[in-house]
Order: structure tokens, then sequence, then C-alpha cells
């Protein structure tokens, strides 16, 4: 097939997508696909040297009116060529094939809210994302994906997702493709695993007997930062429990929370870490209390690596934890108190271990391949579609 795939900019070095992109770009070329990427941002050295890519504008202005003027740009490029398949994947329409996998922009909003700890302020955010002309402008353009006369082929990563489509847009269940997120075990495989968690531990002055939970984000306060460093002070100090805060170097201001709770002794802000093996070998469990993840990519690294995973009902990957064993999911990121539960459970060697057994099993099931194999299956479908239409 010739596929095409639009993305603004494709730079996996910051991972998420842009790493997603980059993987299923090789694996399509590999198997004889000629692939296209409309992009205006790429790193060149990291693309598949059979994929074509056709720059796009770099457009300045407004963040509100990038994406509809990025949208535009690659509707008219792609028109002056014969595609079998298109694919979008954020805030682009027109595409045959759909893949948000950041979810419903109203669905991550309304989820956004819930991260404020008072209802004042919930309301105050709410009132503030209303005269907001990059919220307004997004949900405009989501209503544009979405409700058009020709809806595109849709993939979600999740059931939660799948629903927000039902709720936001009435769009029936079955018209939505699940195909949850994965990735490559072999990253997280290492002859090395055991010198790396003793020089990182040495490095964080973290004993080898101490249990670590690691918290990995960019968006500390949508992925729930503050309520776990809450729960952190329920945690008895004779657990021995350190908490490592792994991803966005700013942490001064959950830095200074830390010390008002008192925790700040047992909390290692490392912030970026380059190979982000070194913290997921120098851990013993994950802790994810997510207000908002369609279907998040750490839980299925923590898995490969053998990390039991704490995480919210908020996080489509949530669904994944099978056997049941391999985590605990709470209902309310704000719960302090049960979110120092789970923690206290996975400090505890004994269950860690039966659990990480368990987070191997989990991981096994969402291969790379499966996942590639599924996506393939909705390109055809969307070919076919494109076909019989044209």
């Amino acid at each position: 097939m010739k596929i095409a795939l639009c993305y603004e900019a494709v730079l996996p070095a910051r991972g998420g997508c842009e790493t997603y992109i980059t993987d299923l770009m090789r694996r399509l070329s590999a198997d004889g696909h000629d692939v296209h990427l409309y992009a205006s941002r790429c790193d060149q050295a990291a693309m598949p040297s059979a994929v074509t890519v056709h720059r796009m504008p770099q457009f300045k202005g407004p963040r509100f009116l990038r994406p509809w003027l990025f949208g535009r740009a690659c509707l008219d490029a792609m028109a002056r060529s014969e595609h079998d398949v298109t694919v979008g994947f954020d805030k682009t329409w027109g595409q045959d094939v759909l893949y948000p996998q950041g979810g419903l922009h109203v669905a991550s909003a309304e989820h956004n809210l819930q991260k404020h700890r008072t209802a004042a302020a919930r309301l105050f955010a709410s009132v503030a994302k209303r005269v907001d002309p990059a919220a307004n402008a997004f949900r405009l353009l989501e209503r544009r994906q979405y409700c058009d006369a020709r809806m595109p082929v849709i993939i979600a990563n999740s059931r939660m997702v799948r629903e927000h489509f039902r709720i936001a847009y009435g769009i029936a269940h079955d018209k939505v493709h699940i195909v949850p997120n994965a990735i490559h075990p072999s990253r997280f495989e290492s002859s090395q695993r055991s010198q790396i968690r003793d020089d990182w531990r040495k490095k964080w002055s973290i004993s080898d007997g101490d249990p670590v939970a690691l918290f990995v984000a960019m968006n500390y306060r949508l992925k729930g930062l503050e309520p776990l460093l809450h729960a952190m002070r329920r945690v008895p100090e004779s657990s021995s429990l350190r908490l490592l805060v792994v991803g966005n170097p700013l942490t001064r201001s959950f830095e200074r929370l830390a010390q008002r709770l008192r925790v700040a002794d047992r909390v290692v802000f490392h912030g970026f870490c380059a190979d982000s093996r070194q913290a997921y070998f120098a851990s013993d469990f994950l802790v994810h209390p997510t207000f908002y993840d369609p279907c998040s990519l750490v839980v299925l690294e923590a898995l490969a690596c053998g990390l039991p995973v704490v995480t919210s009902q908020y996080n489509g990957a949530a669904e994944l934890l099978e056997p049941a064993e391999c985590g605990r999911v709470i209902d309310d990121p704000h719960d302090a108190e049960r979110l120092a539960e789970c923690l206290m459970y996975f400090a505890d060697s004994k269950n860690r271990l039966i659990a990480s057994d368990a987070a191997r099993v989990a991981a096994s099931r969402w291969t790379f391949d499966d996942h590639y194999r599924k996506i393939v299956d909705v390109l055809r479908i969307a070919a076919q579609r494109r076909a019989a239409t044209s």
C-alpha cells in the first residue's frame, strides 16, 4: 500500500507518539509498503531510509491557529499525490484513518479539571477554559475531525477512549477499532540490568534493600504527582519506601510541596532521564495515579521490566493489567489514603515477587508485532473503503 502519515513534528527523542510513528514507519517500510510522512519537523537521521518525507511549512503565530494551518497544508499536499490510505494522529482532518493517541480533546479537557483539589479551583479553571481561544479552537477542530458527513475510520487505544467517542459525539462502539498501545519489550532487556540498578541506586543514595516506587511523567500535575506526595506522608517511615520522580526537569514547586509535607528525605527528584531503563531498573514498582491517560506507555514499559503497577481508572492502560495480581487500580487519584495503601502493599517484597511475575505475563500479551498486525488490518479496511468511493 502507498500510505501517508500526517503529524506536525516527528522527533522520536521526545518519546510518546513521535517514537511510535517512527517505529510504525520503520515496520511498514520493512514490509514493503510505500510510506510517506507529511510533517513540518522531523529528525531526518531517525527516519527509515525508504520513507519519503514531505516537508510542510513551520507555521508561526497564535497557538490555536497553527494546527488549522498545518492540517490544511497536509490536505493540499496530499491532494497532489495518489495514496491508498491516509492517516492522521492529532489535530488534522480529512484523512481516511484517525488515530488520536492522545485521546479526545473534550475528554482530556474535562479530566484536566479534576487535577485541582478543590471544587472552587475546578470551577475557576473551567471558566478560564471557556474563554481560552486555544481550547475553543481545538474543540471546533475536533468536531471537524469526527462530525463531518464522511466519518473517518477511527482507531482508539482503549475502551475508555471508545466510550468517550460515544459520550462526546454519539459514535457507536462498532464504529471504533480498539488497538491498544504496544512497545518493543526488547528495549528493556539488558544483561547489565543488575549493574545499572546498583549504579543508579548509589547515585541516588538508595540502599539495595529500600523499595522504590517510580513516577514517570512530563506533566506532573495531570499525572498525579501532587496526590502521590500526599500519599507518601501516610506511608510509615519504617517501610523505608522511597519515591523516584523522573521526567520533567522543572520540579521546584513539587520539591517545596514535599518539604511542606515532610517527605522530602524520602523523595528523589531526578528530572529528565535520557535512558528510561536506568529509572525502571533501579525501581521496584510504578505508581501512575493519572487524571487522564488514553493508554499510558509507561505502564507497558514498567510491565515489560517486571514492575507491578499502581494506576487510576482514568488510564486506558488499566484495562491491560491482566492478570490482576500485576497491579492495583484506584478510583480517585485524590484518594491519598487508598493510594498509600497501594504503596505499602508493593513496598512488601513478598507481594512484589508475585506481582512481578504477573507483570511479565501481562507485558507478553501486548507486543508490537500483535499491535502492528491489527493496525495494518485497519489500514486495509480504510484503503478498500477509499477505493470503493473513488
